[in-house]
């Protein structure tokens, strides 16, 4: 039984909502008195924060649909009117209700009085990304949820210039844009007015962004590549960049190269889940293919495969493919005046490789939100596979730009008659090897991760797989100048260390390790295998 005050709260909601398919579908389970499904819409506001918004489509508030996005665009708004912020650009990939969100935005925006613009179809992040900067927009809004469920929908927001003293530049909104957001979002409780006035963002700006990620890559040499975009909305552009940068096609995994909300032949639409790209790996053994490229469905992330001669074809790591671009932009581009960057929780090596070749180094929080803030940048990644090759194409990952920047490397390392994996020894060999793992802890509620890393933080172990803890450091009061943040990163002997935190979107704690051994070996390399297979299974016990 629906309770009144429930029910009241439900009727209100219908009352204002701008969707008459989510309002029929509210009230058709009030009328049958389903609770279970009225409480899954009405378990709290979708909370906006540094990721803006994400959440499953459905009626309520607990959703993403017309009357959440349209409230989220009037607090956006409102909050651009308070700084004099005049104009805003919004893309939209091609998962569920996203057309319908980028219009509701629209009008939302509209009607406040903000100046519009909206991309002509369904594209990738960092299109939108680049129109931000190269319209000069004081905002953008990208409709996607990136590499989720095909049951989600999100809401990313940029924006551009120097807004309260940050140096946005193009890049999506930190702290405290983000509460400053929710709180004009939070004071919204009555129909919004609405406009239709608004312009298409013309076919030039998508050409200019092409042109600018093919001009990150010169002297094309001969390479056969299989692509695929995940069932999301790369293909086309990435076909396009291929073409202007001289490469010769990719080969598309046909069942996955057309954008299709429902994410058929995937169970998770991230090329980094186990089976992802299987698909595509089948289809580079049937062409005799070098490489394997591939695009989460909004093509802000970017994943590669190949041939691994002891191994077979497999997938590369995050912090594996980070460590190769960031070793052959070191070794191939002048980084005069440059810096390098990536997250906390990615691989150490990129900072030695850094150190090595004499180019600025920075360690920031996880996110390209922070690492797209580092000043005269090169290059950044962050381990869950999010690659900046180029900023000035956009302020933010890109996996079109990462995916070329790849292209180039491999085909180069094929004309010299290198194999790939016999390169990345060789960057093994200078720096030592990085082998680095994660683990996730599923609690049942996300207060339990609190109570787990108190537990850590106020009686540390003394020592982990026999191995004695050096020092344990608690991000909450960081030392190297980084912002405060939960989670304790910890070092122990033999050049291991382990970071902790909880997850920003689920009831996870994270767990990411990192062994280092002096070369990239077979001995080296299978000692720190055992290590990091040891440190696994006594992890999961310390952090139950």
């Amino acid at each position: 039984m629906i309770e009144n005050s429930l029910r009241k709260e439900v009727q209100d909601w219908i009352a204002l909502d701008p969707d008459p398919v989510t309002a029929m579908q509210l009230q058709a389970w009030l009328d049958s008195d389903n609770l279970v499904e009225i409480q899954k819409s009405f378990n709290g506001f979708l909370e906006f924060g540094t990721a803006g918004l994400r959440g499953p489509v459905r009626p309520g508030p607990s959703g993403m649909n017309r009357a959440v996005v349209g409230r989220a665009a009037a607090g956006i708004a409102a909050y651009m009117k308070q700084r004099g912020l005049r104009s805003v650009v919004i893309g939209r990939d091609a998962r569920h209700g996203s057309k319908e969100f980028l219009e509701e935005s629209a009008e939302i925006f509209s009607g406040a009085g903000i100046e519009v613009h909206i991309m002509p179809r369904e594209l990738p992040t960092p299109v939108l990304a680049f129109a931000v900067n190269k319209m000069g927009m004081d905002c953008g809004v990208m409709v996607t949820a990136s590499h989720n469920p095909a049951a989600d929908n999100g809401y990313k927001v940029y924006l551009g210039g120097v807004i309260d003293g940050i140096n946005f530049n193009g890049s999506q909104i930190i702290s405290p844009a983000d509460t400053q957001i929710a709180a004009h979002i939070a004071k919204i409780d009555s129909v919004q007015p609405r406009g239709s006035k608004w312009e298409v963002v013309p076919e030039e700006i998508i050409h200019n962004y092409v042109t600018v990620v093919s001009s990150v890559v010169s002297n094309p040499k001969d390479i056969k590549v299989v692509y695929t975009a995940m069932h999301g909305v790369g293909t086309a552009t990435l076909a396009h960049v291929f073409q202007k940068s001289g490469y010769q096609s990719p080969i598309l995994v046909t069942e996955q190269c057309t954008p299709d909300p429902d994410f058929p032949t995937v169970a998770f639409p991230n090329p980094e889940e186990p089976g992802a790209i299987d698909l595509s790996i089948e289809y580079a053994i049937n062409h005799g293919a070098d490489l394997v490229i591939a695009n989460d469905p909004d093509a802000d992330r970017c994943a590669m495969a190949a041939k691994d001669p002891i191994l077979g074809w497999r997938m590369l790591r995050g912090d594996e493919l980070g460590t190769l671009l960031g070793y052959y932009i070191a070794t191939t581009r002048d980084n005069s005046g440059k810096a390098f960057a990536n997250s906390i929780v990615s691989s150490s090596a990129l900072g030695k490789i850094a150190k090595k070749y004499e180019i600025e180094f920075h360690e920031t929080l996880t996110g390209f939100k922070y690492l797209a803030k580092i000043n005269n940048l090169s290059f950044a990644y962050e381990e869950a596979i999010g690659y900046c090759v180029e900023p000035k194409t956009a302020n933010d990952k890109d996996g079109i730009s990462a995916a070329i920047k790849i292209t180039e490397c491999v085909a180069s390392l094929k004309a010299k008659g290198v194999n790939l994996f016999d390169y990345i020894d060789k960057i093994w060999d200078e720096i030592g090897y990085h082998r680095t793992e994660q683990i996730s802890i599923r609690v049942s509620d996300i207060k339990q991760t609190e109570v787990i890393l108190s537990g850590i933080r106020n009686n540390p172990p003394v020592n982990v797989c026999g191995q004695k803890v050096l020092r344990v450091e608690d991000l909450l009061k960081p030392t190297n100048g980084l912002a405060p943040t939960n989670g304790l990163r910890v070092w122990l002997e033999e050049d291991v260390r382990i970071i902790i935190r909880p997850s920003g979107t689920e009831p996870k704690l994270k767990c990411y390790i990192e062994v280092v051994r002096p070369s990239g070996s077979a001995e080296d390399k299978s000692i720190a295998d055992q290590m990091i297979s040891a440190l696994k299974i006594e992890l999961m016990g310390i952090l139950q």
